[in-house]
């Protein structure tokens, strides 16, 4: 009898266990959970410790993290008639655990199947040039239709990335070539308005050079032209004032009518001398020789009334005679129709 006792209280205990098991769930921080009663939906519970009621009471656990959906690759024939191959990944996370848990049976077969469905609509409104370099649009318009369509779902699309489109290898040859013809066409391009940027930079500096070159021959020139204008400015300035020395130096010198033939004749020899087989005479050729004869009787005249004065005045005279006999023969021997 006290062994069917402990029997039974051993078998209270372990039943006990059982049902505390079964009614006490835990829930993690990034889970919630919908609780059922008899199959009927009871509550959402949040996360941390929840009791229910056991063999009455069911307990459907919900992931919240973001999760990730690889969409397998396809075919989609582009707007221009070339299959190319693609493939992208969904990130979701669940928004709404009652929604998720209720309106749709596999989330993940559907969330791939709507995708796909999509892809190919996308895509095929876009030529192939237009899918390989619009990846980002591709991206946005995808998450928009998904989001709006898994919403009932419970769930939110987070963001859409293509993984890879593949044209066929014909068309990547194809794209090589035009890409490699592409880059050539650059090199060239460039190459030509370098070679061009060179020669104009070179024609620049040549007229720079020239311009340079012109003004310091200008200014040369204008510095040269200054200092002859100065210089015979100086020269015109010493003539003025030796003239004007001279002018006074004769005037306060009073010289005499003697002085002044022996000055004349004196420069008349130095027009006769020297090797030019020319020599200019005034036009008054006549009318000057005869002063010189004037200018001779007077110095004649003048030795036989004072021949008894300084021998330095008849030493004048006899100068006077000579210069003008060297004259005289100088003109006769030019002008011999004069005499």
């Amino acid at each position: 009898m006290v062994k069917m006792d402990w029997f039974v209280i051993l078998v209270i205990i372990i039943i006990i266990i059982i049902l505390a098991f079964k009614s006490i769930k835990t829930l993690r921080p990034y889970e919630k959970a919908v609780v059922e009663r008899f199959g009927k939906y009871q509550r959402t519970v949040e996360s941390g410790l929840v009791f229910i009621v056991p063999f009455i009471e069911s307990i459907t656990r919900v992931d919240l993290r973001e999760q990730v959906v690889d969409v397998p690759p396809q075919e989609v024939i582009t707007k221009d008639n070339t299959v190319v191959i693609v493939d992208c990944v969904i990130f979701y996370e669940v928004t709404d655990p009652f929604n998720a848990v209720y309106n749709v049976v596999n989330f993940y077969q559907a969330i791939t199947k709507l995708a796909q469905t999509n892809l190919r609509n996308i895509v095929g409104d876009l030529e192939l040039d237009q899918t390989l370099t619009s990846r980002e649009m591709i991206n946005t318009q995808l998450r928009e239709v998904l989001d709006e369509a898994t919403d009932k779902w419970g769930t939110r699309v987070v963001r859409v990335e293509i993984q890879r489109i593949e044209p066929p290898k014909d068309i990547v040859d194809a794209m090589s070539k035009q890409m490699k013809a592409e880059r050539m066409k650059r090199a060239a391009i460039l190459e030509a308005e370098g070679y061009k940027q060179s020669e104009i930079k070179r024609a620049e500096g040549d007229k720079q050079s020239a311009i340079l070159e012109a003004e310091g021959q200008a200014e040369a020139i204008k510095k040269v032209a200054d200092a002859n204008k100065y210089q015979e400015i100086a020269i015109a300035e010493g003539e003025a004032k030796a003239t004007l020395n001279v002018y006074e130096a004769i005037h306060e010198g009073n010289p005499t009518n003697e002085l002044i033939a022996i000055k004349y004749l004196e420069s008349l020899e130095k027009i006769a001398d020297g090797n030019s087989t020319k020599i200019f005479l005034p036009t008054e050729v006549s009318g000057i020789l005869g002063s010189i004869g004037g200018i001779a009787e007077l110095f004649n005249t003048d030795e036989e009334l004072n021949k008894k004065e300084v021998p330095k005045e008849n030493s004048v005279n006899r100068e006077a005679k000579r210069i003008m006999e060297k004259v005289k023969r100088q003109s006769n021997a030019v002008h011999p129709d004069t005499e």
